[in-house]
């Protein structure tokens, strides 16, 4: 499976008990959606690799896992290791909600500028999420946000916002 094919379900926090289960975080608005999992990905020397998983069940915020066939010693190896699933299991989002990848390369329409460009990148490492876009030649960050996003035509691949005022203004001079 290659990492470009999945997406970020979360890590593995640390262990649970002396028979080799794990606590796992899982990265997502509803960890419970997951919990029927029957594998998941497991970045080891940046190479995915497959796990099945034996039992699941919720503890806290978090889940424990106990995978198959793995001894406790082979488990305490994958503490800190990020977790991965096939892109297919994303729940499927309608209206202005979307994932960060599906919308790379859609088109930005600006209600005030008109088309300011493809989205190239999201930065999402900040206080909000930041879609990067070039327009007139100059790299434009934008937040993506409720307030700013006015509709999303997955159809059409694009996105329609209202910048607030000034602010694409900002990166032109």
């Amino acid at each position: 499976m290659k990492k470009e094919d999945c997406f970020y379900l979360g890590r593995v926090a640390k262990p649970f008990s002396y028979k080799g289960e794990l606590v796992l975080f899982f990265d997502v608005d509803e960890p419970l959606d997951y919990i029927d999992l029957e594998y998941v990905y497991i970045e080891i020397n940046k190479r995915l690799v497959k796990y099945d998983i034996e039992l699941l069940r919720p503890h806290s915020n978090k889940m424990v896992a106990n995978f198959k066939d793995l001894s406790p010693e082979e488990a305490t190896v994958l503490v800190n290791k990020d977790l991965y699933l096939p892109l297919e299991f994303l729940p499927k989002l309608e209206g202005n909600k979307f994932y960060f990848h599906e919308v790379i390369g859609f088109s930005v329409e600006d209600k005030e500028k008109g088309n300011i460009g493809t989205i190239k990148e999201i930065y999402d490492n900040m206080t909000q999420p930041i879609m990067v876009t070039e327009y007139k030649g100059k790299e434009v960050l934008i937040p993506l946000i409720d307030e700013i996003i006015k509709e999303l035509d997955r159809e059409n691949k694009v996105m329609k916002i209202q910048a607030p005022q000034g602010l694409i203004d900002i990166y032109l001079q």
